[in-house]
């Protein structure tokens, strides 16, 4: 990297992590992304047992988002096949770097690769180099077993751990945190693609002791089963019972007095048709967060269109006002 250049990391996964590492991108950072390799459904799930690779989608969708997503290679690497026996549902961009780590012999040299090959304007790492499972206990104490059955349980969700537990962090990850002067959480699934890394211990060791300003971007809409119930200070409160008390400087949350639509009541239907309720953005909810030592936020980052996520460029307005 190079020298005097302010640095950036987005941590997390899933479809949220894009937009922050293509705004860091536009503020002038140097960018890295530390990736959670925990997924273990659709495309990813199936490379990872046929293969015995680690998951490469939210690898993908971040090189992607770093390199020119509307370009020919981008959207190459985002086409998924939609019909044929052992290809319906994989993107190709998987295959890519699936081939690439067997051909290079190394899950971070095909990633390299991918890198180089789509221009992308940063870097992306996974948290950790070990073949990690996700499990989850609901509220009524049952447990659920991998990424995908956790993220569609009828939850909620009151803890998460990794098996095998403690696995090590992946260095370069470790060294990029330590280096940067700002670390974005999130947005994205709060048990599924925010969490699992913080339960690689090297990651939260690392945001403890990183000087940089840590900003935790809270999701606007709560996931049916995972986080159901659950206002802005549950959220907050989730980080700083996996490891990252005391070093959470600010925490972006939706004004509900800004935002389209019903607020505590169904914004929208997910995927499978089910009602979806907005992160509750309260009074109450705001003095919590604060009480944890933590500014909180409060501005209009709802994407009109589709209400359940962030606009990119609305959140882009608020991290640039935040980290200047």
């Amino acid at each position: 990297m190079s020298e005097g250049c302010r640095r950036g990391v987005a941590i997390g996964g899933g479809t949220g992590l894009p937009g922050v590492l293509r705004c860091l991108v536009e503020l002038g950072f140097e960018t890295t992304a530390v990736v959670t390799m925990a997924d273990d459904g659709g495309s990813s799930g199936t490379l990872r047992r046929e293969l015995g690779m680690l998951p490469p989608g939210d690898i993908r969708n971040c090189l992607v988002a770093l390199g020119d997503p509307e370009g020919d290679l981008g959207r190459l690497f985002q086409y998924r096949f939609p019909h044929g026996e052992g290809l319906a549902g994989h993107a190709l961009g998987n295959l890519i770097i699936a081939a690439l780590a067997d051909i290079t012999g190394s899950f971070p040299e095909a990633i390299e690769e991918a890198q180089r090959m789509l221009g992308a304007r940063g870097r992306v790492l996974p948290s950790t180099l070990a073949d990690v499972s996700l499990h989850a206990v609901d509220a009524a104490g049952c447990v659920v077993s991998g990424q995908a059955r956790i993220a569609v349980s009828d939850g909620p969700v009151t803890g998460v751990r990794l098996e095998p537990s403690a696995p090590p962090a992946y260095d370069p990850a470790v060294h990029a945190i330590l280096g940067a002067d700002v670390v974005v959480l999130g947005p994205g699934s709060l048990f599924t693609s925010l969490v699992p890394n913080l339960l690689v211990p090297g990651i939260a060791d690392g945001l403890r002791a990183a000087p940089a300003q840590v900003i935790y971007v809270c999701n606007v809409a709560n996931q049916r089963g995972e986080t159901s119930g659950m206002d802005a200070a549950d959220h907050v409160q989730v980080l700083l019972d996996h490891g990252l008390e005391g070093c959470v400087d600010v925490a972006i949350v939706n004004d509900p007095d800004c935002s389209p639509g019903p607020v505590g009541r169904c914004l929208l239907c997910d995927d499978e048709h089910e009602p979806v309720d907005a992160v509750e953005v309260g009074p109450a909810a705001i003095d919590r967060i604060e009480a944890m030592g933590i500014r909180a936020v409060a501005a209009d980052v709802v994407d009109p269109v589709d209400v359940r996520h962030h606009s990119y460029h609305k959140l882009c307005r608020v991290l640039g006002r935040l980290v200047g």
